[in-house]
């Protein structure tokens, strides 16, 4: 008999069937049994081990539920819901939302962490609907994910966190470019749709618990009319309604936020409105070989997905910024990642080029690293750093450099100007290397990277290691010199990146 109270044993969770697998948060954590719905794939489960504290079993239903559960009482202690019926409701609609993917709050609402910033996350693409877009149940997800703040908050806090993720993913379902005209109409009506739907279900709330705001609403006019079907008339519906709240419960309701693991859960592989790094990932097979892999907006996307999904320069996402910035609560994240938490490909063995991707598994001074590369046609186009041990604060500055070089990098910056910049740098974790056959000492994570960058991508350069003392304690720097600038942008791009701009007329 299957029982469905969220435990390990489960087949089925509210009807959706579940299956087992072994993942790890870290590519060099023990793998934990993972139960999660059988149409998941293995970045989910990731993400789930990333979501859920300590090493042992992990069940979506479990995790999940205790949450849920745990809102729902609070909710109706608070007076938020008003009675058993609204409770139930809301948690099935919680439910329901998770299970199709569509949203889902943070990761420390699942982690139980009151000291961690409440926030609430929409996954655009689960909302699409074949040529158009979900419109009605975007705003519904949008009231439970308020409402769920408000619990959140104690029923107390005047600032909330609701955002959108995977803006690439959506247009790229639409087949519309990130670039174009078209793209920023469709994403401008989405955020007046949100900034819409948060502020009336903000108003719901003040009229059922008391106004802390008059209405004052002031935003600019929505585009008119969109390539998506009802779009356009949804967001000035849901800005009409908000209009017309007897006031606000919130100061601020909509605001972006950097992704956690909540987006892998999710599906969502890009933060926010962050344009999509590349049409392909790189994967492991079971054999552990690494494999260029479609992207979710790749497959959305079809055939037109190398036009729609190319690298984007800077300018891109700035333009994109400063369309949704009028209706946006708060300033979005001045570097946010390009991509959710990223599956972790585990080869057999540290190795140099591999077909069109390389990993490299290295321990630098005892603390564990490791190097994932990406080449295209034109050599390098991808870079990225996973550290073991080390605070969040620091693997996200490192995860930050590493997006910004993969930029720089697709923009036509050469790659010896990356390694003259980073090789030799000097801060901790220093020290012995182990697992690279040609590099022996480093002064640097990045130091070690970029050497080895130069090895398999600058025609075998060997640049020396640097002596014992250069990687002793005393002599890693200042924190002022610990994290170097990346260098200027030259003014002529490279020949590689003069190939790319051109473009065949007739």
């Amino acid at each position: 008999m299957t029982r469905d109270d969220g435990s390990t044993r489960n087949t089925v969770w509210q009807g959706v069937a579940l299956r087992r697998t072994r993942a790890a948060a870290d590519p060099d954590a023990a793998p934990r049994s993972v139960a999660l719905p059988a149409t998941w794939d293995d970045t989910a489960a990731e993400a789930l081990a990333a979501l859920a504290p300590g090493q042992g079993p992990v069940a979506l239903p479990r995790l999940a539920e205790a949450w849920i559960r745990r809102l729902s009482a609070r909710g109706r202690k608070l007076n938020i819901l008003a009675d058993a019926d609204a409770a139930n409701a809301f948690a099935a609609g919680l439910r329901a939302l998770l299970l199709a993917r569509r949203a889902a709050p943070g990761a420390g609402t699942w982690a139980n962490d009151s000291a961690a910033e409440s926030r609430f996350v929409l996954n655009l693409p689960a909302f699409l609907e074949g040529e158009g877009f979900d419109s009605a149940g975007y705003a519904a997800a949008i009231r439970l994910g308020v409402t769920a703040l408000e619990i959140l908050g104690g029923a107390k806090a005047t600032r909330l966190q609701l955002g959108f993720a995977d803006l690439a993913g959506l247009l790229a379902g639409l087949r519309l470019d990130y670039e174009s005209a078209e793209g920023r109409a469709v994403a401008t009506s989405i955020a007046a749709l949100t900034r819409g739907a948060a502020e009336a279900a903000s108003g719901d709330l003040a009229e059922s618990l008391g106004a802390r705001l008059p209405v004052a609403l002031i935003w600019p006019e929505p585009p008119a009319e969109t390539r998506v079907p009802g779009l356009a008339e949804a967001a000035q519906a849901a800005l009409d309604a908000a209009a017309g709240a007897p006031g606000l419960r919130h100061a601020t309701v909509f605001a972006l936020s950097p992704p956690d693991a909540v987006e892998a859960l999710l599906g969502a592989e890009t933060g926010g409105f962050a344009p999509a790094a590349a049409p392909t990932r790189l994967v492991a097979t079971e054999l552990g070989d690494l494999v260029e892999s479609p992207t979710r907006a790749a497959l959305l996307a079809g055939e037109d997905a190398a036009r729609l999904l190319a690298p984007r320069g800077p300018g891109a996402r700035a333009a994109m910024e400063a369309a949704l910035r009028p209706w946006l609560h708060a300033a979005a994240p001045a570097a946010a990642p390009a991509q959710a938490p990223r599956p972790a490909p585990k080869p057999r063995a540290a190795q140099p080029a591999h077909g069109r991707g390389a990993v490299w598994k290295v321990s630098i001074g005892g603390h564990r690293v490791t190097l994932r590369t990406m080449e295209g046609a034109e050599g390098l186009e991808e870079i990225s750093l996973t550290l073991a041990k080390d605070g969040a604060a620091f693997r996200g500055v490192v995860d930050a450099l590493c997006h910004s070089v993969t930029v720089g990098l697709g923009a036509g910056v050469p790659l010896d100007d990356y390694v003259q910049a980073f090789a030799y740098t000097r801060f901790g974790p220093a020290g012995m290397v182990e697992g690279d056959p040609a590099i022996h000492r480093a002064s640097s994570v990045l130091d070690w990277a970029f050497r080895r960058l130069a090895l398999d991508h600058l025609g075998g350069r060997i640049l020396p290691d640097p002596t014992e003392e250069e990687c002793g304690a005393d002599q890693l720097g200042t924190a002022s010199q610990q994290l170097p600038l990346l260098p200027d942008l030259p003014s002529t791009p490279a020949p590689a990146a003069r190939r790319r701009a051109l473009r065949l007329v007739g």
